[in-house]
């Protein structure tokens, strides 16, 4: 921890951030940002956010925690604290993605030959006419 405070003190006196980073033991950029990205601390933190808040369904959030890390998520032996949060994030999107995909292509293709005479009912134009109906 000592030597994060003080790779910040020299980055904040105008010292290169590659010699920060490669004191961290980190020879990459973490972010697509590149040098102008954040800090290792905030990034390891950035990452978990992005991880824990996509399960509030929001996985558009986890598209977006793999296309800030990208090149965490290129390199395989690249951050251990990083790269474990990317990479369930990018399994995450893909699974919830998928899912949605599919329900969507057998709701709009299938219709009433597929899920019956229920499917006029799933209908969002069927549900909001039923609920300006009752508020009228």
């Amino acid at each position: 921890m000592a030597e994060v405070e003080v790779n910040r003190r020299d980055m904040e006196a105008g010292e290169s951030p590659a010699l920060t980073s490669a004191a961290l033991g980190l020879h990459y950029w973490p972010t697509i940002d590149g040098p102008l990205g954040v800090y290792h601390e905030e990034a390891v933190n950035l990452a978990k956010s992005f991880y824990y808040v996509g399960f509030l369904c929001l996985p558009w959030l986890w598209f977006i925690n793999c296309l800030y890390f990208l090149p965490v998520l290129r390199n395989s032996r690249s951050d251990p604290l990083i790269r474990p949060y990317v990479v369930k994030s990018g399994i995450g999107f893909l699974v919830c993605g998928s899912l949605l995909l599919s329900w969507a292509l057998t709701f709009a293709y299938g219709g009433e030959g597929l899920l019956g005479p229920s499917w006029k009912h799933l209908a969002v134009y069927d549900i909001a006419n039923k609920y300006q109906q009752i508020f009228t």
